[in-house]
């Protein structure tokens, strides 16, 4: 009997604190739901205002990506505080927290320190073609922690900030124009003056082949079993890869056409018996 009238009296006390507790608690859970309510509004807001201004979208993406992690911890403490914890213990639970998680996650606050550095010195932006860790791809978006770059493929590259922000980067949209250069190997047998007007030639018939600076044409080695030319003409950045498969395909045809050969590896074979 005495054990059946211990548990009554710890039901009776589970039961007042808890009816004491459920204010608080009915408060958090709608604190909880008005503010993801009030999170996503914010959010949307953020996303039509920048639309409507025309911002830079590098920063436009950064700020998205920050502003609503950033909602989401105040919630968090808010709920949190809703049920009671003390602001003061709060406070030394998110230091030693932030303490262990910023050892465990050296390689994300690197990778922000990288987003923030992007952001600032702007080395590249979204839309912008570049070359980095390997992977050549348009930059599609850039996050708090990672950038996404758009492969010829179609395929979508996520590199971290950090490494972004250590490494090399080449940035081919930076610049109005871009420099082709194009390296053709003739015979020795072959007339160089009618090659190089060839090329010329190409280069001035092709309208988004730029005039000024004028393309030009050296001899750049006499090589092994060839002469080298190296081609050297300038156009725009959304003209060049056309330029460039243009001037390729001309050249092989109008050097076809000349009687000018361009030397490739041969491999003959001798019957010994």
């Amino acid at each position: 009997m005495d054990i059946l009238t211990d548990y009554e009296e710890y039901a009776e006390k589970f039961i007042g604190k808890f009816w004491d507790f459920l204010p608080d608690l009915i408060a958090a859970a709608l604190i909880l739901i008005i503010g993801l309510w009030v999170t996503k509004f914010i959010n949307k807001m953020v996303t039509k205002f920048f639309q409507v201004k025309e911002y830079d979208p590098t920063l436009e993406s950064f700020l998205q990506s920050f502003i609503k992690i950033a909602l989401k911890v105040v919630l968090f403490v808010l709920v949190i505080t809703q049920l009671g914890v003390q602001s003061s213990s709060l406070v030394a639970i998110i230091g030693a927290a932030g303490l262990a998680i910023g050892l465990a996650l050296q390689g994300s606050l690197a990778n922000f320190a990288g987003g923030v550095l992007i952001l600032l010195f702007k080395p590249f932006k979204v839309g912008d073609f570049i070359t980095a860790q390997g992977v050549d791809g348009t930059v599609k978006e850039i996050s708090i922690f990672t950038t996404k770059l758009t492969t010829f493929g179609n395929q979508v590259a996520i590199i971290p900030n950090g490494q972004l922000s250590n490494n090399n980067i080449v940035n081919y949209n930076i610049e109005k124009t871009r420099r082709d250069k194009i390296t053709v190997g003739i015979g020795y047998g072959s007339n160089i003056k009618v090659a190089k007007d060839i090329l010329l030639q190409i280069c001035n018939e092709k309208e988004t082949i730029l005039k000024d600076p004028m393309p030009e044409v050296y001899v750049g080695e006499l090589g092994d079993s060839s002469v080298n030319l190296s081609l050297r003409f300038w156009a725009k950045n959304e003209d060049f890869w056309a330029a460039h498969f243009y001037v390729l395909e001309e050249l092989k045809l109008r050097f076809d056409d000349n009687d000018i050969e361009i030397p490739f590896p041969q491999r003959v074979m001798h019957n010994t018996k």
